[in-house]
């Protein structure tokens, strides 16, 4: 007779096999290929001896009763494995023409990550196809912090790791239906954080800044988002820029007063940028101390950034 849903899960959990898997999934399952770790239902009519549940080796094998030999099951589909296990029935002599049914009691191979600026963090299984947004739908969606694309990695067959890069204004906002890509198991879907530009010094709000687009920030932008300057504030302010190559940085000085009366152009910043703006007393922070500050704003959970006495 066919074992059904409820008596598979039955047998699940009088076998004891719950104890450090997830749930058995108890909706209709989509037949797709099958991989380790996957739970299989295995009844033979008029056998009840031989049916129970299985579970795919990490070799991707099974091991049936009365069997001697281990059954490669990978890759293959329910149906597939269905006739497999039946012809090592015959095999053995103990059964003429078993008829074997296999049914999927839950998924384990097929995972789908979704990691980094996302509101909730998770690895699920895939049961069926489903939707790139639908993935990011289960994180709780982008965090404040997103930047302007995201990586979907995929384990091609023989190809080593695969990886698109999609824009996500192209996905959410502009409603691309060819970048909501669709998933199937085996995805990770990283959403790499926005760049920083970090404002210290006199200024009424400093803090760290996101580089949301290719648009960038410039000073003028980073001083209007630190709410302007303290009255104390240097007319000289400057950028400090970490080098391509080595540990070093370089200093770019500018003149913010002719930059404020627009007498000269605005000056665009990259992603750690640090834009430093010193008091009139033309007394400065040594570097040391604003990667310091820089550091501790950085690993706060407000990201205020909060620095001492100039020197």
């Amino acid at each position: 007779m066919i074992l059904t849903k409820l008596a598979a899960c039955c047998l699940y959990v009088s076998l004891g096999l719950a104890q450090s898997r997830p749930e058995p999934v108890t909706g209709n399952l989509p037949a797709q290929p099958l991989g380790p770790s996957d739970l299989l239902a295995l009844s033979v009519y008029n056998s009840p001896e031989l049916s129970r549940l299985i579970r795919i080796s990490s070799e991707g094998d099974i091991h049936v009763p009365m069997v001697k030999e281990r059954i490669p099951v990978g890759g293959l589909m329910p149906a597939e494995v269905e006739k497999k296990i039946a012809a090592a029935f015959a095999s053995t002599g103990l059964l003429v023409d078993p008829a074997v049914t296999v049914t999927i009691v839950e998924y384990f191979s097929r995972p789908i990550s979704v990691m980094g600026a996302v509101r909730k963090p998770l690895t699920f299984q895939a049961n069926g196809p489903l939707k790139l947004l639908d993935a990011l739908s289960r994180a709780e969606g982008l965090s404040a912090t997103s930047g302007p694309d995201l990586l979907v990695t995929r384990k091609g067959q023989g190809q080593g790791e695969l990886i698109k890069r999609i824009s996500i204004r192209g996905l959410i906002d502009l409603a691309d239906p060819e970048l909501n890509l669709t998933l199937t198991g085996g995805e990770e879907v990283r959403v790499p954080e926005a760049g920083k530009v970090f404002v210290v010094g006199n200024v009424r709000k400093p803090g760290t800044f996101a580089v949301q687009d290719n648009s960038g920030l410039t000073v003028m932008k980073a001083l209007a988002l630190s709410e302007g300057l303290l009255p104390f504030a240097s007319k000289q302010a400057f950028i400090y820029r970490r080098e391509a190559v080595g540990p070093g940085k370089n200093e770019i000085p500018i003149e913010l007063k002719r930059l404020l009366d627009r007498k000269t152009a605005d000056i665009a910043l990259e992603a750690n940028d640090i834009l430093y703006i010193p008091d009139n007393t033309r007394k400065r922070l040594s570097m040391t101390t604003l990667e310091r500050i820089v550091s501790f704003g950085s690993a706060t959970a407000s990201g205020l950034l909060i620095f001492g006495t100039a020197r």
